[in-house]
This record gives C-alpha cells, sequence and structure tokens, in this order.
C-alpha cells in the first residue's frame, strides 16, 4: 500500500505510530483484528457476520490487505467444497496486544463522557 505525500524519509516514515497506522488504517481493519482475537480461525462468511455493516468488498480488500502485511493468514483446505480460514499471526497478535492501552484509553472515555452529558 503506498501513501502519498509522505516526508522524505528512506521508508516514508516519520516514526513508529506513522507505519502502525499504515497497517491499521481504515474503518474495519481495527475491528477485523478484534474480530480473529475474540474468534480465531474464522472464515469469511463468519467474519462478514461478526462485523455488521461492513460490505464484502471491502472485508475482501482488508483481507487482502492485512494477509499482505503480515498481520493476518489466510488457510485454503483442499476440501469440497473448498474452505478458506482466516487467522492472526504472530505480528498480528502483537498489533492486537499493542491496541489494547488505547481500547482502554476509549473506554474511560466513552465513560467520562457520558458521565458528563448525566450531570
Amino acid at each position: 500500500m503506498t501513501t502519498l505525500n509522505r516526508p522524505s524519509t528512506p521508508d516514508g516514515h516519520v516514526c513508529g505510530i506513522d507505519t502502525a497506522m499504515e497497517v491499521i488504517g481504515g474503518k474495519w481493519k481495527v475491528l477485523i483484528l478484534w474480530a480473529l482475537h475474540e474468534h480465531p480461525h474464522r472464515r469469511f462468511g463468519e467474519l462478514r457476520r461478526l462485523l455488521p455493516g461492513v460490505t464484502e468488498k471491502v472485508l475482501a480488500s482488508h483481507l487482502r490487505e492485512m494477509e499482505a502485511d503480515g498481520v493476518v493468514g489466510r488457510v485454503s483446505y483442499d476440501e469440497v467444497p473448498p474452505r478458506v480460514e482466516y487467522a492472526l499471526t504472530g505480528d498480528g497478535r502483537r498489533l492486537d496486544e499493542a491496541l489494547r492501552p488505547l481500547a482502554a484509553w476509549g473506554r474511560e472515555r466513552a465513560t467520562g463522557q457520558e458521565q458528563q452529558a448525566a450531570e
């Protein structure tokens, strides 16, 4: 995935967060990570049901990108009918763990805003 207008550094990234955002950027990618963490080894249709609102086109595209980035693995079984499952790779599990503090921050923020609205 190539991003335009990057600063002129050798790899096009300014910092580690910039690199990580390139991998998880997109409305559905962090939710795909969550779904595969909570429900490992899922088929495409199962993932789609776990993520209401995602289109088949977007899910397929994101899964291909995440596979290319090495955070999601795709296993195709030689069966009739064909079966394909997706799961987090080691890097995907590490990324999921790295996002946990951000998720906690988001939950705390949402709770704080709910309390402020009630006051």
